[in-house]
């Protein structure tokens, strides 16, 4: 699978110019062979919380999934959508999309972890429903946003429903990057998956974000890294069935023993 990943600067609070950059961004590149392109975490708004309730999208009525829609089938391409901010019922969630190749809505998950450390629960509310995998080309894939990263049990959750690569759209802050790189290789490792991340770089209300977005084999070597400070489009070729001949060798979910976890 080949797949594009762009390291996007946001423009903060302002969804139809970051509509504008996607679009510009996709015109410009030779997407004849990509199987998937991928967008950070809150790509259409940034953090800027305080806002969020004022310029978040109705999910039934989204103009950023339409946009999503149309790219993926103009392209043929599939479209981990990053993440958005959504309001339904008055609660605002941070919510992933993923968008097939003819254009179809396959997918959302709303992140379920909130950042203490940025204030997150004062505006928004946390996802009310568990980790799914979604197939793309018959390949069952998860996605998480950012923080959730910190919680391996919902991407064991994933594994064990047969995940062989996981998506983790973000705004990681430059502060806790060491975090970010040693927790995203964790993941792949010790679930025997592929990891993909794209997080932003830039700075926005006083944070400098991380960059250094990822690909990462399910034996935890770093196929290919952004910087940290630049916006920039990473490309990769995964041979995804490299999984299930690491699982054979290091057979770690054959050697779990459940019934003794408390």
């Amino acid at each position: 699978m080949n797949i594009l990943v762009y390291q996007m600067d946001v423009i903060p609070g302002d969804p139809q110019a970051n509509r504008e950059k996607v679009g510009k961004w996709l015109e410009e590149q030779e997407l004849h062979d990509v199987d998937l392109v991928m967008l950070p975490e809150m790509w259409t708004t940034a953090y800027t919380l305080p806002e969020l309730d004022n310029i978040a999208e109705d999910p039934s009525d989204s103009e950023t999934v339409r946009f999503l829609k149309e790219a993926a089938e103009r392209y043929q391409v599939h479209i981990m959508g990053g993440s958005i901010a959504v309001k339904r019922y008055e609660k605002v969630f941070n919510r992933a999309l993923i968008i097939n190749n003819t254009g179809e809505l396959i997918y959302h998950y709303d992140k379920m972890h909130l950042v203490p450390m940025l204030n997150e629960p004062a505006y928004l509310s946390g996802g009310e429903e568990p980790v799914r995998v979604f197939e793309l080309d018959g390949i069952k894939m998860g996605v998480v946003i950012c923080y959730d990263l910190r919680f391996p049990e919902i991407i064991r959750s994933l594994a064990l429903q047969g995940c062989k690569l996981l998506f983790i759209p973000a705004e990681w802050p430059e502060s806790r990057r060491t975090h970010w790189d040693v927790l995203s290789a964790a993941r792949a490792v010790e679930n025997q998956m592929y990891v993909v991340t794209c997080n932003r770089p830039g700075e926005y209300d006083g944070i400098t974000f991380a960059g250094s977005s990822a690909f990462i084999d399910p034996w935890g070597n770093v196929l290919q890294k952004g910087s940290v400070e630049h916006e920039e489009t990473l490309r990769q070729e995964l041979e995804l069935s490299n999984v299930a001949e690491v699982r054979e060798n290091v057979p770690v979910f054959d050697s779990r023993v459940p019934s003794l976890y408390d």
